[in-house]
């Protein structure tokens, strides 16, 4: 409950905060002390410490899995911010209302890691999507920017109609006629016409939030479109929470009856695997490919979804973890470049070693490459599906997927290392350079002493 406050609070703070400071710096440090705030709060929740001890009517329930997930949420967004506040401050005029935007956005994500109903699970998915429309269509400017923001929330909007159309349809093959997640009544007799219709409707307006295929058509846009700064933030923190709603829902209401559905999720992951690292292999423009590899990651995030286990428990947040991590580093160098396409790399790392070197990391850990925190993060994901004792077609084609974003992976580092040339423009202070060090660092360590994180999940008491 304290993150869902405090985030909530210190957004208002941000909208007012232009009036009070005219530095764009004070208003970016106002930012970084209430996301600092925000994460000591969060772990403070998980040691049972809690600000704001008001009865919610048992809408919310607060566990360590969703309270260690909102404490890699934050963690990530104060390292997005020291990485690449200069660079929201560059979008436009209006500073302070985009990290007051930001904030709410990680109200919503507080909220979808401890929903109890399909009422909050709807209400944090929309408080989380609706800043991302506005971010995604703050560049005025630029025709594509408008554009990615409209085609965002007419799809959006879709999206949330078909959520409600499906909350409605399993409140009504609900025997109680509730909407807590544990009363549905689920998995206690015969799936009924109603319910499934009600599952199919949930699952699709939730696979469109996280980019899963079929329902991936307007990632490759809308990434490409919004602003590059806000494309790395909706590509990490916002998917990441995305599938633990996803997760949360299936594992707590959904679980009894995986038979009904779990062929159903499969086939999605298969196909979301095949067209995200089919596609990015043809892309010419780094932040594109970038997009489409996003699309990949949800397959393989989706091993998880499909198994609901303890392998897929515990991967999942190392998942998410090495996934952001990795992916906010790659973008914070991709900002600072003029060319977006290979060939802007080329030569990087004779003019930049630190950033070539750095981007380096975070490639081979979105690659899934051993000593990075990816190559845990896909294991665990294998290991689930394989506990499952089925879908061995399916761990094979995983790992022959993984095989394939190898090589556009390395397209960059092959760019960086083998290829001459001069990247224009591009100028970093020594402190990005030495934040970015510490993020490549920790990317490592992770591969190294995974544990470490996964422990998390059992030895933290609220």
């Amino acid at each position: 409950m304290n993150a869902i406050v405090i985030s909530a609070v210190w957004g208002t703070v941000m909208m007012f905060s232009g009036i009070v400071f005219k530095s764009r710096q004070s208003i970016r440090a106002l930012a970084i002390i209430g996301l600092v705030f925000l994460f000591i709060s969060n772990i403070l929740d998980l040691t049972g410490t809690h600000f704001f001890p008001f009865d919610n009517r048992n809408m919310l329930y607060f566990e360590s899995f969703g309270l260690l997930f909102n404490a890699i949420a934050f963690g990530s967004t104060l390292i997005y911010f020291l990485l690449s506040a200069k660079d929201i401050e560059n979008v436009g005029v209006h500073t302070g209302e985009y990290y007051a935007l930001i904030f709410f956005v990680l109200c919503g994500v507080s909220i979808v890691s401890s929903f109890n109903t399909l009422l909050m699970l709807f209400v944090g998915i929309e408080i989380l999507s609706i800043p991302l429309y506005i971010l995604t269509g703050s560049d005025k400017r630029n025709l594509k920017s408008n554009e990615a923001s409209l085609k965002y929330f007419l799809m959006g909007s879709f999206s949330t109609g078909l959520m409600l159309l499906g909350i409605a349809f399993l409140y009504g093959a609900s025997d109680k006629g509730t909407f807590f997640v544990d009363d549905l009544g689920i998995g206690k007799g015969v799936a009924s016409p109603l319910f499934i219709v009600g599952l199919i409707l949930l699952m699709s307006s939730m696979a469109f939030k996280v980019s899963a295929a079929p329902f991936h058509f307007w990632t490759p846009d809308v990434y490409d479109g919004a602003p590059t700064v806000f494309t790395s933030f909706m590509a990490t923190i916002v998917k990441a929470a995305a599938f633990i709603a996803f997760i949360r829902l299936f594992g707590d209401a959904f679980s009894d009856i995986k038979q009904e559905w779990q062929i159903f999720v499969a086939i999605i992951t298969a196909t979301t695997l095949f067209i995200g690292n089919l596609t990015a292999v043809f892309q010419q423009s780094v932040k594109r490919m970038l997009a489409y590899s996003s699309i990949a990651q949800a397959g393989f995030m989706l091993l998880a979804l499909l198994t609901l286990n303890t392998w897929a428990k515990e991967g999942i947040i190392i998942y998410v973890a090495a996934y952001s991590l990795a992916t906010i580093g790659i973008f914070a160098v991709l900002i600072k470049m003029k060319d977006y396409t290979f060939d802007g790399f080329n030569g990087l790392a004779k003019h930049q070693p630190v950033l070539a070197a750095a981007n380096t990391i975070f490639l081979l850990s979105l690659a899934g490459i051993p000593l990075t925190a990816g190559f845990f993060a896909k294991y665990y994901m294998l290991a689930a599906v394989l506990q499952t004792g089925k879908f061995m077609w399916l761990v094979i084609f995983a790992i022959a997927c993984a095989a394939v974003s190898v090589y556009y992976y390395f397209r960059v580092i092959q760019a960086m290392y083998f290829k001459d040339g001069e990247p224009q423009g591009l100028e970093v202070s020594y402190s990005f350079r030495s934040f970015l060090i510490v993020l490549a660092i920790i990317v490592v360590l992770l591969g190294i002493f995974p544990q470490w994180l996964i422990d998390k999940i059992y030895y933290i008491y609220i």
